[in-house]
């Protein structure tokens, strides 16, 4: 949908020098996002992409989170850029309003990795690629004093992920509520390396020369098995969402996880990320962000009758989970 900017946004874009006086760009809204207001926004340099954060998130139940994040995600962006270049779009442009401006990435060059699995394109080459790309951001960060003190984000990856996760889902499921809230309190109390946060196949694009990781708002310095469970959990309910590509969404999850572990493998890392995927499994039917593409209750009772057990008595090892997920 085209239209204005407003008037914020575009005193923003004149105060970054990204457009030229008088000119009066046009903008064209992004979907996808509940958490941001995102634009493509036509200058005459070249398109841009622009994203405001919302203090209130698009989803049914109340989830507000700080519009600060927003900070924290340009910084990660930088940080990843770094690290591993082409890994992140090129920060063009911020402020501590909540708003900045990346480079625009066309979909037809850069299309989502969620599209491409929708679709039965299940490279596990590519999802090698990912897990060695997050590993090698997660083991330059390690240990690192200046991005700990850059990215102490503690208050709103609770209010973004911890909360709305496994905290909400402690509550639909009271009996499994000591295991979740102690799930909570580990990754909470992990401080080890940079995490982005929202590792899922809708954020990241399949590039030209490797993954290129989208909105990074829940950025914190904290426990990278969570980045490592967050994606690998999207991997396994891709499977009931397209069951025909079942068998290549697993190949995707052992290829990802295999080039992450050989990457980086730190003592307790895996055992925490095995142990804390069904937590995220279950919270993605029954937390505040249920994924939209389970919408039947027999998909849901399937994930509940697997993840219930595993949090009953946990596994230490990611094929485990995989193993318990495909028995079923």
């Amino acid at each position: 949908m085209s239209g204005s900017l407003p008037e914020p946004v575009l005193a923003f874009l004149r105060a970054a020098g990204l457009m030229r006086p008088g000119e009066v760009p046009t903008a064209s809204a992004l979907t996808g996002g509940v958490s941001s207001d995102i634009w493509m926004v036509e200058l005459s340099s070249g398109p841009v992409c622009v994203k405001r954060a919302l203090p209130r998130l698009r989803v049914a139940q109340l989830w507000e989170a700080p519009i600060e994040r927003n900070r924290y995600e340009w910084r990660w962006m930088q940080a990843a850029a770094r690290i591993a270049p082409g890994s992140a779009p090129r920060v063009l442009a911020h402020d501590d309003s909540g708003v900045f401006a990346m480079e625009y990435l066309d979909g037809a060059r850069h299309p989502l990795w969620k599209s491409e699995l929708r679709a039965g394109r299940a490279d596990a080459r590519f999802a090698a690629r990912v897990g060695d790309t997050l590993a090698r951001i997660h083991a330059a960060t390690a240990g690192d004093a200046a991005v700990a003190a850059a990215f102490a984000t503690d208050a709103g990856f609770h209010a973004i992920r911890l909360e709305p996760y496994l905290l909400a889902t402690a509550r639909r499921h009271p009996d499994l509520a000591p295991q979740l809230h102690a799930l909570a309190e580990r990754t909470a109390a992990t401080r080890a390396a940079l995490v982005h946060g929202d590792v899922s196949p809708k954020n990241i694009l399949v590039g030209e020369h490797g993954p290129v990781f989208l909105d990074a708002e829940c950025a914190w310095y904290g426990d990278p098995a969570f980045d490592l469970a967050f994606c690998l959990n999207h991997l396994l309910l891709k499977c009931l969402w397209v069951p025909a590509g079942a068998p290549e969404f697993l190949r995707c999850f052992d290829a990802l996880a295999g080039a992450y572990l050989r990457a980086h493998a730190p003592a307790g890392l895996e055992a925490r990320a095995a142990s804390l995927l069904p937590g995220l499994l279950l919270a993605r039917v029954d937390g505040k962000s249920p994924v939209e593409y389970l919408t039947e209750e027999a998909q849901r009772e399937r994930v509940r009758a697997i993840a219930r057990p595993l949090l009953e008595h946990p596994v230490d090892t990611l094929g485990a989970v995989r193993a318990a997920w495909q028995e079923s």
